[in-house]
């Protein structure tokens, strides 16, 4: 079995769906920045299952990860399996974002979401039934 993943497709869906129950706090805040399209327009989902992992939030459309660090991710084992996790969603074509949670305020999210999507404009959608821009 990989050492990456160690559970079953069903125990890892069952942990993800705890979690999504019962968030950390930096979580909590990153998850109020980002659902309902807040942050550039973009769609994500959280505690989401990619490859067998878990990932905080991810953008389907941009196939973007994005990632919390707390101060477990400091002991380097931990170190050595997040850096492994990331190169091996990045090599399966995702972009990964780590960020501290310390961090995780509007303005540096934003930010590195910008310089990870290449600065691209964002336009967001508009509501539904306001017609289409142009």
């Amino acid at each position: 079995m990989d050492p990456l993943r160690r559970l079953t497709p069903a125990q890892t869906f069952a942990l993800a769906r705890q979690l999504r129950l019962h968030p950390a706090p930096a979580e909590r805040h990153a998850w109020r920045l980002l659902r309902g399209r807040r942050m550039l327009g973009l769609k994500f989902r959280r505690q989401h299952v990619l490859h067998g992992f878990i990932v905080d939030f991810y953008c389907i459309s941009e196939r973007l990860v994005v990632e919390l660090e707390g101060d477990v991710h400091d002991a380097s084992d931990r170190r050595a399996y997040d850096d492994a996790r990331a190169a091996f969603l990045e090599a399966a074509g995702y972009r990964v974002i780590r960020i501290r949670n310390r961090n995780v305020t509007r303005a540096h999210v934003e930010r590195l979401l910008r310089e990870r999507l290449g600065g691209q404009p964002f336009v967001p959608p508009l509501p539904k039934g306001e017609g289409v821009r142009g």
